[in-house]
């Protein structure tokens, strides 16, 4: 899902009011900048002739991947991780931030010479606002400071499209915007980004550099990064403009075999696409020999097509914690990845380099995702980023929206039907039901554009239960904008089935309804079968298929992104105000200190197990 040029607008307005408020100069206090030792010059040789010279030396890889600008730590539910114990009971441990992420790498690092630290992509995009609101760099310095060696792209590094992400990687301040901090000009990310599968339409050629080599006294490791192939289809169509998205197993595979050619033995593969493992929990064995146990999802297919020149998979894109063995073509088991999300995880990977052949001695690695728990220290240089940022955003952030009696899940429910998913929706159909707004007679919400809970406790200083500028723009960063538009009765049952058939059959993506309506979801069946078509109702009414309706939804489904061609089928289309507006224009509408909202029932999607 992704952000648009009226996100760009939307923050131009707040940052305005911002600027209003206080003098960006006066709120900040300049920083040193640190000095960046990346361990990546050629260094020296041991020296010739010494018989002692080791055969081999272990290199640390340390990775994480989709932190979404996750500064601060996730708050509720989506901040926790899940560890299972030898009895079978489960903990959810509270993970993640920056202060503690940095703690963690910097501790992992010590006693360990060769130490690289990679990253699978959707390092920025759908952020919090300490983040998005300045368009990410506060992430991108932070990623900076991390020491950060090498990111694949994800699909949200196209949130706001190409430029943006080469200004991301080259610095410069925002070209609508300008520099948010006064005499202080933004320097880019000093890590390369790796893009490559993805070329400029135009030419043909790479928008980024396809590989980096990383290297220390004569070790030598290349890093190939891609995206999903898919990403056309998850990011709005603006993202991508002249863009080619191709497929990442021949990618890989054809810049793994010019490594070669280069004498770049040692290879690891950055991919934002990833799989599902059978657990949840973070010390799951994925390679359990049980039935049912392992890993699914499109990584597994990837991981079989790439070369056996490539010696380990970064993974990402689906959020979950996994340590797996899948095999290479070769048959040969090789270690794929992945951190879980919002910086809560990291993967330790030691790779024994033999200094003869150059290349790793696949038997001997190691990998294991570790917690970033918020029981020690803090960085206290990710403290001060933080705060700066935070001084910044405060006049925006702090403001109240609303008012809350519970928690409200969204992004931290597992169910099909989240209770934050229908506050949504509901705001998006009151929003747009005027006659001279669109008309809206039923709304639909994308679940993947949910990216938080709203939270009871209090975030700051505002008090439990009160709902921030902040806090709303957190669960909808895109400010995307409102679409209505004319659908058969014929094409809302076809959405409806798109949930679960084509390509959201394997893993579905159950849209959130606004009040009104029902339907049954049995998933005991397959693909389109599992939405019961009988049960479809709008208001107690049967669907009519050739009755037109006037639905409600953000462009982004509205241009049939998330595998919904059927929405891309509307007509008469009315833009409205953007998702964010009409949320808190909701909060505002329907709760207040001494009525707050609460949350609101699960009752509109029956499911069959």
């Amino acid at each position: 899902m992704s952000a648009t040029p009226q996100k760009k607008r939307a923050s131009r307005r707040v940052l305005a009011a911002a600027a209003g408020l206080a003098t960006v100069g006066a709120l900040v206090a300049a920083m040193p900048a640190g000095a960046h030792d990346r361990g990546q010059g050629h260094g020296h040789g041991h020296g010739h002739g010494h018989v002692h010279k080791p055969r081999t030396v272990d290199v640390q890889l340390l990775s994480f991947n989709d932190l979404h600008g996750n500064l601060e730590p996730p708050a509720g539910s989506a901040g926790n991780v899940t560890k299972t114990h030898p009895d079978g009971t489960v903990e959810a441990i509270p993970a993640g931030g920056v202060e503690y992420l940095a703690t963690s790498l910097r501790t992992a690092r010590k006693g360990n010479p060769y130490s690289v630290t990679a990253a699978a992509g959707d390092m920025v995009g759908a952020s919090p606002l300490l983040s998005g609101l300045f368009h990410d760099e506060p992430t991108i310095e932070a990623l900076n400071k991390l020491k950060l060696d090498v990111s694949a792209v994800g699909n949200h590094e196209f949130d706001e499209g190409a430029k943006e992400l080469a200004r991301l990687q080259n610095g410069g301040c925002h070209p609508v915007e300008g520099c948010y901090e006064k005499g202080k000009k933004f320097k880019g990310a000093d890590f390369p980004y790796l893009a490559a599968n993805v070329t400029k339409e135009e030419t043909g050629k790479p928008l980024l550099k396809p590989y980096t080599i990383w290297k220390k006294n004569g070790v030598k490791i290349g890093f190939i990064g891609v995206t999903l192939e898919g990403t056309p289809d998850i990011v709005t169509a603006e993202g991508v403009k002249g863009l080619k998205f191709h497929d990442e197993i021949k990618t890989i595979n054809k810049y793994a075999k010019e490594l070669d050619r280069k004498g770049v033995k040692s290879i690891v593969a950055l991919i934002h696409e990833g799989g599902a493992p059978a657990s949840t929990s973070y010390n799951y064995d994925c390679d359990s020999p049980g039935a049912g146990d392992g890993i699914s999802g499109p990584i597994v297919d990837i991981a079989k097509g790439i070369t056996p020149k490539v010696d380990a998979l970064v993974t990402g894109h689906t959020h979950q914690a996994y340590v797996c063995t899948v095999p290479d073509p070769a048959g040969k088991p090789r270690m794929v990845t992945s951190a879980s999300s919002f910086g809560k995880l990291y993967t330790d990977t030691t790779l024994t380099y033999d200094l003869r052949t150059k290349d790793i001695v696949r038997t001997s690695v190691k990998s294991a995702n570790h917690v970033v728990s918020r029981d020690q220290p803090k960085a206290s240089d990710m403290t001060r980023l933080i705060e700066r940022w935070n001084r910044l955003a405060a006049p925006i952030a702090n403001a109240p929206q609303g008012y809350i009696s519970a928690d409200i899940n969204g992004r931290g429910s597992t169910a099909p039907e989240k209770p934050l998913g229908n506050v949504i929706a509901d705001a998006q159909l009151e929003g747009l039901a005027p006659a001279d707004k669109g008309g809206a007679q039923v709304a639909f919400m994308n679940p993947g554009g949910i990216r938080a809970d709203l939270v009871y406790k209090a975030s700051g200083s505002e008090g439990d239960g009160v709902v921030t500028y902040g806090e709303a723009f957190t669960v909808q960063p895109f400010t995307n904008m409102m679409n209505v538009v004319d659908l058969t009765g014929a094409q809302l049952v076809s959405a409806l089935q798109q949930q679960v058939s084509g390509p959201n059959e394997a893993a579905p993506k159950i849209l959130q309804v606004s009040k009104g309506l029902t339907y049954t979801l049995d998933l005991t069946k397959t693909g389109a079968a599992r939405v019961v078509t009988d049960t479809i109702k709008l208001n107690g009414e049967a669907i009519d298929p050739a009755r037109t309706y006037r639905v409600a939804m953000n462009e982004f489904l509205a241009g049939g992104g998330d595998g919904f061609p059927a929405f891309a089928q509307g007509t008469n289309k009315l833009v409205g105000a953007s998702d964010l507006d009409l949320f808190n224009a909701y909060l505002a509408a329907h709760s207040s200190a001494t009525s707050p909202l609460a949350p609101p029932a699960t009752d509109r999607i029956t499911v069959i197990q």
